[in-house]
């Protein structure tokens, strides 16, 4: 596939990851780490999952001052101009609006992919057919296209795209979007069949989502008007300091998505997680004999199983477990947890965050 001149990518990549301490820190979250072990970072891999429908030069990143150099580092092929610094955390609405205003400033044409940094995706040509479809889907038109992903599971920590229809791989309109539901809704939603999980991946005309932001969530507008005559000048990052905080903080679901009657969505099964949490990054690391998920260089094991060990850094020397069962193990920057993984929800205790 050939990418499209008019086509952008916008990588979010602003969060903390605090569920995956302590290899996931402020000051070195998630999307910058090789989580899985398999020599990619998060950022990297979704860099490498929308090359097949986008030039290099058109991937755009969000993200936090202090992760600027880290973002270079990994991606050296993006722009200097198009690595974006939020001053302070905003929520994904005035995040989407910067991005997507400075994008239609440059490129007035401009179709655009928003996707977090963070997440997994195993069906990597299916996913490409999915964006291909979106992208033909919204040009020229005032179309929002959301990505859905067929549940496997009712999962009760993702939000639910509730659509028209059951068909997957299809254009279907969005009929509204649900919060994370109980136990008891999320076993209704998938019985039902037409309740996809929220994978927070949209794709639109940079035009359309600034009109829409316009409409719906006009204070981060306002803002962004400010903003916008110091695009792409050396008077950008001080207009940024001092108008961006001004901001909002609301989600690009509330402030937009929950309230335009233009939103569709293309339901698939793309083996996707948004591996928020140990047990779900355990899942997807490959398991020895004894049901251990282990991620590091010299680690050794003794009468254990059904464990995550993970170790990350050059100043981690052997690791040796012995004797546990269905425990979290990790170690990273002198940070050493040792938790059941029944007990992950406290992690963010544990982290102090």
């Amino acid at each position: 596939m050939t990418p499209s001149d008019s086509t952008h990518v916008v990588i979010m990549a602003g969060g903390v990851g605090s569920r995956l301490w302590p290899i996931s820190t402020p000051d070195h979250p998630k999307q910058f780490i090789d989580v899985l072990g398999v020599g990619r970072t998060m950022i990297q891999l979704t860099f490498d999952r929308f090359l097949p429908v986008c030039d290099p030069t058109h991937f755009w990143v969000v993200t936090g001052e202090k992760y600027l150099d880290m973002v270079r580092e990994q991606l050296p092929s993006i722009p200097l101009d198009q690595i974006l610094l939020e001053p302070m955390g905003r929520n994904t609405a005035p995040c989407i609006s910067y991005a997507c205003r400075k994008i239609a400033a440059k490129y007035p044409g401009a179709n655009v992919a928003v996707t977090p940094s963070d997440a997994l995706v195993l069906q990597k040509e299916k996913f490409v057919s999915v964006i291909d479809e979106a992208l033909h889907a919204v040009d020229g038109t005032d179309r929002i296209v959301t990505v859905g992903i067929v549940p496997t599971r009712p999962e009760t920590g993702y939000g639910y795209i509730c659509s028209t229809s059951t068909v997957k791989d299809t254009l279907c309109k969005v009929s509204e979007f649900k919060e994370k539901p109980d136990l008891e809704t999320a076993r209704k939603y998938l019985e039902a069949g037409n309740y996809f999980w929220n994978a927070g991946i949209f794709v639109w005309a940079a035009e359309t989502v600034n009109k829409e932001i316009a409409l719906h969530a006009p204070s981060i507008s306002a803002v962004m008007d400010r903003i916008a005559p110091s695009f792409y000048t050396e008077g950008e990052r001080a207009a940024l300091r001092e108008f961006f905080p001004q901001c909002e903080k609301i989600s690009i679901d509330y402030a937009v998505m929950e309230k335009s009657p233009n939103i569709y969505t293309i339901a698939s099964d793309l083996g996707w997680s948004d591996l928020g949490t140990w047990g779900s990054v355990g899942e997807h690391i490959r398991k020895d004999g004894a049901g251990n998920s282990i991620v590091g260089s010299d680690v050794h094991i003794y009468n254990t199983g059904n464990c995550i060990i993970h170790t990350e850094g050059s100043e981690v020397g052997r690791v040796v477990v012995d004797s546990l069962d269905g425990y979290i193990v990790s170690l990273k920057g002198g940070k050493l947890l040792i938790c059941p993984i029944a007990n992950e929800q406290r992690i963010r205790e544990y982290s102090g965050s």
